[in-house]
């Protein structure tokens, strides 16, 4: 699941990253990895903090642009490209921005479209919690 995720932010890496003049290319590769790992960072931070219910709405409601985890996760990675790659703050935020959000609503329709998939809001989450079974938590949420 976590390599599915780096091809989808590498997939969408294009203007945001490889394109970009504020990113050297040497470390192109390195920001992606970054920015894969600021996703399942953010992800995992909310099923250990409880937050269960917030992290399944998410993959249910597609207009991701207003969720307050897609933007934790979007100054997460621009905090990482500011301090670990010294891009100005403002670029960092646009080029985070710019590839985050394309790569979640990705991952939210995938989560939508089959249910069988790595995305699929069961098999995801319980990838997030090291293979523990919520299958019965997160039905319970769906449903609601």
């Amino acid at each position: 699941m976590f390599e599915k995720l780096f091809l989808l932010v590498k997939s969408n890496a294009g203007n945001a990253v490889i394109n970009n003049p504020d990113i050297p290319a040497e470390k192109s590769e390195a920001i992606m990895n970054d920015a894969s790992s600021s996703i399942i960072e953010v992800l995992k931070g909310q099923l250990e903090s409880g937050r269960l219910k917030d992290l399944v709405k998410m993959f249910q409601f597609p207009d991701i642009k207003n969720s307050a985890m897609v933007t934790s996760i979007v100054n997460r990675f621009a905090n990482k490209l500011n301090k670990f790659y010294s891009i100005d703050p403002k670029a960092a935020l646009i080029a985070a921005t710019a590839l985050i959000m394309p790569v979640m609503q990705q991952m939210v329709e995938q989560s939508n479209g089959d249910k069988n998939s790595e995305f699929a809001v069961q098999n995801f989450i319980s990838k997030l919690s090291g293979g523990a079974d919520l299958t019965m938590l997160v039905n319970n949420y769906l449903a609601a």
